[in-house]
């Protein structure tokens, strides 16, 4: 059975209704990187980070998978396929995608503020209890925080996401302007015979990838190309 590695940004989880981070009505308009994202905001102001990350989830609850996301969970019925993604959302597992890799964190779950990484404090959030409240601590006595890799720290499935790619069959790259590392380099990672698949509406510079076709569409519409195309 053939390998499909697919990557996903941002674009991915646009028709399912949650915004973008860059674009002009995106998230960091209204809210800066250097307020929400980064370690150093977390320490000056945890409360105000989490109230960010609770309003995140309570948008998050009211989405659902796009015809992307399901045809990207389809591709399981012919190939091994392994979703590695930017996007802190669970839509490609509400689809039905078996293994997805989040380079970017999970944002239903929280984890401890001293150790993020330790599988004994991190826990998922389900509905209606979404909130991270003031002063509230994981089971290690630190404060709770978003299981999410805020600007600047390490990006831990990196290596076991590059791993994936080295071994892909077909190579598939939705929704993402490859500008954001170190999951834009991922591609580098193909072996130089395998085909790699880029769909976006917006033309993205992604010279020197040998191999490379661009399905200008968003990713519902450019998954339906793709299917036709392999189906051939």
């Amino acid at each position: 059975m053939k390998k499909i590695v697919v990557l996903t940004g941002a674009g991915m989880s646009v028709e399912s209704g949650l915004s973008t981070f860059r674009d002009a009505d995106g998230l960091w308009e209204n809210h800066p990187v250097s307020r929400v994202a980064t370690h150093e905001a977390w320490e000056y102001d945890p409360v105000y980070v989490n109230n960010f990350y609770n309003m995140l989830r309570k948008k998050l609850v009211e989405a659902k998978p796009n015809k992307g996301h399901q045809l990207v969970a389809k591709l399981e019925e012919q190939y091994e396929v392994v979703v590695v993604t930017q996007n802190v959302d669970n839509l490609h597992e509400m689809a039905g995608s078996s293994k997805v890799i989040h380079l970017h964190g999970e944002l239903m779950k929280v984890c401890s503020s001293r150790d993020v990484d330790d599988p004994r404090y991190i826990k998922e959030l389900k509905a209606p209890n979404l909130d991270v409240m003031p002063g509230e601590k994981a089971g290690d006595g630190s404060l709770l925080r978003p299981y999410i890799v805020f600007f600047g720290e390490g990006v831990p499935n990196i290596g076991i996401a590059a791993e994936e790619a080295s071994t892909a069959d077909i190579f598939i790259i939705i929704g993402t302007s490859l500008v954001v590392y170190p999951a834009a380099g991922l591609v580098r990672y193909v072996r130089s015979n395998v085909p790699v698949y880029l769909i976006d509406p917006k033309e993205v510079n992604a010279g020197g990838i040998p191999m490379l076709k661009q399905i200008q569409k968003g990713a519902s519409a450019g998954m339906e190309e793709l299917i036709n195309i392999l189906m051939k």
